[in-house]
């Protein structure tokens, strides 16, 4: 498969492996939860990429539908790459803020997805799928970078969304009417589509012109241009008129089939009995929705100016100038959701701008009874003034909006999260910045296991944190230096560690005075914190309990083809 080749490519093709995983802290007086959950709808401040990491233990493999909205590149956003890449070389090139003139832009914006939408492929579900708005400018080098991530061979397609009702006559070539929207599956054989509800204006085409008792119908045509060894055949309409299909065109049906529909009613001749045949689908019969189209028209999900206007009414600006430039409408991002989401899917936004995602997610909920949740990733400094603050009043409600939900509030909590330090093996041989016990369950759990860590599970006072595929998982560990400096797995704590399933044990602790022979004896694997990414217990050898003989397991994060 052809790859696309940029500046700054070879550090940043594994940089997503590097960055640290951080803390995540509750912020109790931004969110409109009781309690703070990672489990509840989530809103993050900080970095997006270091957040994606951060999110990677409570997600990976969690998420039905991923929609990001990325920056265009157009060269008028005033973005800079913020990534701490290895070379200090290209730190300062990335670093300096793109614009117009510089000619190495597609190049950082290249430096900018690649990590993100690998991150973001791990937090997909199998049968997940990922939506990403761009327009012209960067549209086919991201479509290289997400056939390099993702697999050409779960591309879905490219929908195309008129986002503006009216053409700017002020273009100087062509008024620009649409957007893209990329669609990738993680697994495109577990990838299905949900279909669309029709409209009243495709409901409104099916008629009963004949008074058929099975209702109302639409025709379609009987011919195709595939051939079809059995579709040349001649027919013969009520009035006498004979018809055959046009020169490379087939009947899509065989003789008797035709012969089988045309006995049943389900063969329109036209209301003088002598048309071409066509053949009748009854409104009764056919599906709930339909198959989802590529060409979104901005009657069916919304514009630009219905986006500015919803956020202005929210959020009470004073002029439409005060909003965002690229905001989409909520109805946009409802309709990926009728596409793509179950009434209890996880939705992930990690460039969440305004909040428009939330508020779909919300709004959605309230019209079908779903139990939907967001996680949401704002780097800016407005995620509380405006990305948090726009879904804390459409929770409570806008007084001044003209639909009646919002108007009472689509009801809901959500959690308000900042991103913390980043838990580096330094911090814990000094003791800086060391984490919270919580924090650093999740990070070793997932990164020794690669699965989800459940923190209702843990047992904190029995130093269980949770059981996996193949352990039972402790950490013993406490966020004080000095404490630190005497904690460690005795051969006295080994004997009261309790066998929860009955699996091996995994034992994080800063040291043991344990021999070998006694781990082996009560089947317990050491790992000695501090404790870097993807580094525990990539092979280690653990005792059977059903023979006497001892066998090599995996606890790594299970590797997935790219």
């Amino acid at each position: 498969m052809p790859t696309l080749q940029f500046k700054g490519k070879v550090f940043v093709q594994n940089h997503h492996l590097a960055v640290p995983f951080h803390e995540l802290q509750p912020v109790k007086a931004k969110g409109l939860s009781k309690t703070p959950s990672l489990h509840d709808n989530v809103i993050v401040q900080g970095d997006n990429l270091a957040a994606l990491k951060a999110l990677l233990p409570t997600y990976h493999g969690k998420v039905k539908c991923i929609y990001i909205d990325p920056p265009y590149n157009t060269g008028n956003e005033g973005w800079a790459y913020n990534d701490n890449v290895n070379s200090p070389m290209l730190r300062e090139w990335l670093g300096r803020t793109v614009d117009r003139e510089d000619l190495t832009r597609h190049d950082k914006w290249c430096c900018l997805m690649l990590p993100r939408l690998k991150l973001l492929r791990e937090l997909l579900r199998d049968d997940g799928a990922i939506f990403v708005s761009i327009d012209d400018n960067e549209v086919h080098r991201l479509r290289c970078l997400m056939d390099e991530v993702f697999g050409e061979e779960n591309f879905v397609t490219t929908v195309i969304w008129q986002k503006v009702f009216s053409p700017k006559n002020t273009a100087r070539h062509f008024s620009e009417d649409h957007d893209f929207i990329l669609v990738y599956a993680r697994n495109l054989e577990k990838w299905v589509p949900k279909l669309v509800e029709r409209s009243e204006e495709a409901i409104s085409r099916y008629k009963n012109p004949d008074d058929d008792s099975r209702g109302v119908w639409s025709s379609s045509d009987l011919t195709a241009r595939n051939y079809y060894s059995l579709g040349t055949y001649e027919v013969t309409s009520p009035s006498g008129k004979k018809y055959k299909p046009s020169v490379g065109n087939y009947f899509r049906v065989s003789p008797d089939k035709f012969a089988e529909l045309d006995e049943d009613g389900r063969i329109w001749w036209g209301p003088d009995q002598g048309s071409m045949p066509r053949l009748k689908r009854f409104l009764s019969e056919v599906k709930n929705g339909v198959v989802p189209q590529t060409l979104w028209l901005h009657t069916d999900v919304g514009h630009t100016q219905d986006a500015k206007k919803e956020i202005v009414s929210v959020l009470e600006f004073e002029k439409s100038e005060d909003v965002f430039n690229t905001v989409k409408p909520t109805s946009l991002i409802r309709r990926i959701l009728q596409v793509a989401s179950d009434k209890d899917s996880i939705i992930f936004d990690s460039f969440a701008g305004s909040g428009t995602t939330a508020h779909a997610v919300l709004a959605l909920n309230k019209e079908d009874g779903g139990n939907r949740r967001f996680v949401l990733v704002e780097c800016e400094d407005y995620a509380d003034t405006i990305t948090a603050e726009r879904v804390r009043r459409v929770i409570r409600g806008v007084p001044t909006a003209k639909n009646e939900d919002l108007k009472k509030g689509l009801g809901g909590t959500f959690s308000y999260f900042k991103l913390g330090q980043p838990m580096r093996q330094e911090s814990l041989l000094d003791g800086s910045n060391l984490p919270d016990y919580e924090a650093l369950a999740g990070y070793v759990f997932f990164t020794a296991t690669g699965e989800e860590w459940n923190p209702k599970r843990a047992k904190r006072k029995q130093w269980f944190i949770g059981e996996s595929r193949l352990y039972d998982v402790f950490l013993i560990y406490e966020p004080e230096v000095e404490r630190l400096k005497d904690m460690a797995l005795t051969l006295d704590l080994l004997k009261k560690l309790p066998s929860v399933s009955g699996k091996n044990k995994l034992v994080f602790a800063p040291t043991k005075y344990v021999d070998q022979e006694f781990l082996d004896r009560y089947r317990v694997t050491f790992q000695q914190l501090p404790f870097q990414i993807y580094k525990a217990v990539d092979s280690v050898t653990t005792k059977d309990s059903t023979t006497k003989g001892t066998k090599n397991t995996k606890a790594g994060p299970t590797k997935k083809s790219s």
